[in-house]
Parts: structure tokens; sequence; C-alpha cells
């Protein structure tokens, strides 16, 4: 039995992810694993078209297909996306078609499970009989109970392969509601020097979106400043290298004009509107560049307070998963998402409305210094990063450390030695039984008590 693992790490053979194929490879040394680096090669793939088809071949040929990648930015690296575009740019998805297939991460569980969405998509796409996903925390291989639940994963996903059991039919395809947008004149908004930016990362990908954005960007008085990632000196992805974190510097700095684009224009914006088509199930993979590439910050929230909204043109209604990205991109980047405005969303007077009512909604959000309180995205993600960082990370992430510490991230709830005593005695007391029962008596009341200190003072 033949397995072909695409391989979707930028570090090729080096990758945390492939150590964990490496440990099936063992397990199940009767199953032939053929790793196809696939990320690694992205610029090779798409300059060498043969090369490219020898792949699909050798894939054609294979029994089953493993997915295999770390975790970048909420969902795959660009490198990997773009070789998902690929596959359905040069008509290669019959491939893939009835294959069984299954995804394998490695991570720290943040929004792992929006890559394996997608991923799942992608392969119902593919008319592929998808087994399942696991995501491994990047250290699990070094404990014992994880190796054994990986052992037991391969050998289901093998058994599988074999009688064609498990398969999991969960994906809905896209309906294309080919609605022709008309633009109209939007009343102007005074920004009141407030400093507007529109991304988009092609006009030329992107037929559709661009009428929506020239007449949003009018809207502005004065006009909104807009950018193509397309003009912007961009040489590759982000290559996983982590040099980054000691110290936020970029193994691209002076090689590339995208470091001085973020820090010169994203970060000196007060308002941010995100612009893109759909490709696949997601942006396009300029877009995702973009994304991996801003991690130079590492886990910083460098958008802190700023006002960010999406126009997108495509099946964006359809894409829960997507939409649920980009507002945990919003909300773990401290900032505050204005809104959506896609295509489908309804007819032309609708789209002109919704732009306005955004562009409106932003410029005063702005002037009046308004976020909304943090979500569970921002919360859990934030508490995430702030755990890993704190322990066995921190030693790579050096700067997301120091800003940690200088901004009070480290908020340990063991450290609130105040609460930690009254938890302590009210616990002991509660173990009284006439104490118990006259404290459950009294806790609903009890609870709202401090609150009328609070209301008490606006008389």
């Amino acid at each position: 039995m033949k397995i072909a693992v695409l391989n979707g790490s930028p570090k090729g053979q080096l990758s945390v992810t492939l150590q964990y194929v490496s440990f099936l490879q063992r397990k199940f040394p009767e199953i032939e694993f053929k790793i196809f680096d696939v990320a690694l090669k992205i610029k090779k793939l798409e300059e060498d078209d043969k090369l490219f088809q020898d792949i699909i071949g050798q894939i054609a040929a294979a029994d089953a297909v493993l997915w295999a990648f770390p975790l970048y930015f909420f969902l795959v690296s660009s490198q990997y996306k773009r070789f998902i575009e690929l596959i359905f740019e040069r008509n290669s998805t019959s491939a893939f078609r009835g294959k069984p297939v299954a995804v394998l991460t490695t991570s720290i569980k943040f929004f792992d499970y929006t890559a394996h969405n997608y991923l799942r998509d992608i392969c119902g796409d593919l008319e592929m009989k998808f087994f399942g996903s696991y995501s491994a925390e990047m250290y699990d291989l070094f404990k014992s109970k994880e190796r054994r639940r990986l052992t037991l994963f391969g050998q289901l996903y093998i058994q599988a392969i074999k009688d064609g059991s498990g398969v999991i039919k969960s994906n809905k395809r896209l309906t294309n509601q080919g609605m022709v947008y008309e633009p109209a004149l939007l009343p102007q908004i005074d920004t009141d020097s407030k400093k507007v930016l529109i991304v988009v990362d092609d006009f030329r990908n992107s037929p559709k979106l661009r009428p929506m954005v020239e007449s949003f960007q009018k809207a502005f008085s004065p006009a909104a400043a807009l950018v193509q990632l397309k003009d912007i000196d961009i040489k590759g992805g982000c290559l996983g290298c982590l040099q980054c974190g000691l110290d936020n510097s970029c193994v691209y700095q002076g090689k590339d004009g995208f470091i001085d684009f973020f820090n010169g224009q994203i970060k000196t914006a007060d308002i941010l509107f995100f612009a893109g088509s759909i490709h696949d199930r997601f942006l396009s993979s300029l877009w995702k560049c973009f994304f991996d590439r801003s991690f130079f910050n590492g886990h910083i929230p460098v958008l802190e307070g700023k006002q960010i909204g999406f126009v997108i043109a495509g099946s964006f209604n359809q894409l829960s998963n997507l939409r649920e990205i980009l507002e945990a991109y919003v909300d773990t980047q401290h900032a505050n998402l204005v809104g959506f405005v896609s295509d489908d969303m309804g007819g032309s007077p609708e789209i002109n409305d919704a732009l306005q009512s955004m562009a409106a909604s932003a410029v005063m959000y702005s002037k009046r210094g308004y976020l909304q309180p943090q979500k569970f995205y921002g919360v859990a993600g934030t508490k995430l990063f702030r755990d890993a960082v704190f322990g066995r990370l921190r030693v790579v992430f050096q700067a997301d450390h120091k800003y940690y510490k200088k901004h009070g991230f480290y908020d340990f709830p063991q450290k609130k030695y105040k609460w930690r005593l009254i938890n302590s005695a009210i616990v002991s007391l509660t173990k009284i039984p006439f104490l118990r029962r006259e404290f459950v008596r009294r806790m609903k009341a009890e609870m709202i008590k401090p609150f009328g200190k609070v209301l008490a003072k606006m008389k």
C-alpha cells in the first residue's frame, strides 16, 4: 500500500510535522509513505508544469493521501495554499477523486480546527473519501499516551483505506450566484484626518472586486489610500525559520519590500479594509502570504486599537469557517471588527448600503476610540499564547516574552493571592452543612451585591 504524503511545511524535511509522519512510517513499515515537499518547492512547481504533473501522477498512482502540515495563521502556509490553487487551476482534480484521505497537523492548538475545517472542505471539493483529521500538539510525540493515540489513528486510517470504511461526508458545494454588481456614487464621509487604507491582493485576479472597492474608496473624503499586494515586492512566503521570535527581525529584512510596507502603511493606518476574492475556500494565496509574513511581529497584537473591515467578492456567506478565521484574526489583534461586505449578500442597492454603512461606522468608531470588548477568540487566544510563551516557547519567542511582561499579559490566577485566601476560606466553610445551606441560599443575592455599589455612585 502506498500513501502519498503532501508535506505542507516550507521547512521541508526539517518540519516538526514530518517527525509525526516518520513515527507512522516506523510503526507501519509495511506501508510506503511517499513524501512530497510541495510547500518547500512551490516556486519550482509554479514554474515547471512537468514537475507538477509528475507529482500529480504519483498522487494518482497512490492508494491514499495524507495532508501533513504545520498550522500557519489559522490555516495552512501560503505555499501550501498555492499548491491547492494549482490543483484546481491546472485541472488536476481527477488525481484525487475517490481516494481515501486524512489530515495530520502540528501546532500549539491555536485555531487548529479552522485549518482542519478548511482541508476537510477542500477534500470534499476534490471528491475524496475523507477519513478524518489528527491535531497533534507539537510536543505530543514525547508522551507515551499521545504516541498510542497516534498509532491508533494510523491503524484506523489504514484499515479504512483497505475496506473503505469510516468515510465522513460533510462537505457542501459552493454555489455561485453570478450577481453583477452595479456601483453607485456613495455619500462621502469626512475622515477628520483619520488615515484610511484599503489593501487588495490583485485586481487582475478579482474582476468582480474592483468596482466594489473603487466605489468604496470614494466614500471617504479624502479618498482612502489603495494598495495592491501584487505591487509590493514580496520575494516569498514565511519560511518558518523563527528568527523573528528573538527580536522581531525577519530573514527577509532588506531583501524585499514587505516589512517596510507593513511598518510604514499597515501599522500607521487608523482604519484598515482588506479586500479580496474567494479562492477555493479562503482568500488568495497572496493574501495568505500577507498574513504569514506579518508573523515577523510574533504574537504581539500590532494592530491593537485599529478599525478593520473586509470587502469580499465570492461565496463568502457560504463560508462560515472563513468568517470565523477573519473574526478571530481581528479579535486576537485586539482591534475592532467593523464588519463584512460581500457581493453575495444581495443586490447592488443592498451592497451599496452596506459599503456606506461600514465606511461611516469605521470613521465614527475611530473618532470616538470605540473598541468592542474581546470575545472568546481574543481572550482564549491571548491566554494560549501567554502560557506557551511563558513556558516552553520562551526561548524561541523572546520578543513576545519581553512584550507580554511589559504589558501585563502574565496575569495568571495563581498570582491573585487575595482571592486564593478568600476561596480557601469559603471552600472550607461550605463543608459545614448549615453554612453550606446558608451559602446556597444567599449566593444569587451576594453575586449581584458588588454591582450595587457601582450603580449607586451613578446617582
